[in-house]
């Protein structure tokens, strides 16, 4: 990472730290998470709406296993964890990101202890298991509208329409 501006790599927190970083001069800290494997502006809308919701934003990125699980389809994800979460990282809006490889960020939230959760609108957040968890000590748990047409898998199959068998020698493979 020697070739990357300090200004990013200061962002990249290992998830045991998080529980040690001291967030107080960052409140509220607002926590999302996800997979975030091709950027899109659907994301970068998205991201830039919940740093909007407090004075710090902390990222949590499903690792290539954990997001594997999440059945997105093969091949998926598509940008190894490192470069998903330096890219990601990039981003103005962006304060911090901790690789998590659990099947929910549950635990790097306890870590962190974020004052508001957000996930976009394609969720149900009464239903999830993090909502439960931030609310459990006075924290909020809110949706942010999607930026329709924009989706990574949509993405993708665009790309793979576009270089399908019949599109000669700069075809990809599925």
């Amino acid at each position: 990472m020697a070739d990357l501006p300090e200004s990013i790599v200061r962002k990249l927190i290992p998830a045991e730290r998080l529980g040690r970083h001291d967030w107080s001069a960052g409140r509220p800290l607002v926590f999302t998470n996800g997979v975030f494997d091709v950027l899109h502006r659907g994301h970068v809308v998205y991201l830039a709406a919940a740093r909007m919701l407090g004075a710090t934003l902390l990222v949590g990125i499903n690792t290539d296993s954990s997001a594997r699980q999440l059945g997105k389809g093969a091949g998926r994800p598509v940008n190894g964890e490192e470069d998903r979460a330096l890219v990601v990282a990039a981003l103005e809006s962006v304060s911090a990101v901790a690789l998590f490889d659990e099947a929910t960020p549950c635990e790097l939230i306890r870590r962190c202890r974020p004052d508001v959760y957000v996930k976009g609108g394609d969720y149900d957040i009464e239903v999830l298991e993090e909502t439960r968890l931030v609310r459990s000590w006075g924290g909020r748990s809110l949706v942010i509208p999607l930026v329709h047409g924009y989706s990574s898998s949509a993405l993708l199959q665009r790309l793979h329409g576009a270089h399908g068998p019949d599109a000669g020698e700069d075809s990809v493979e599925p």
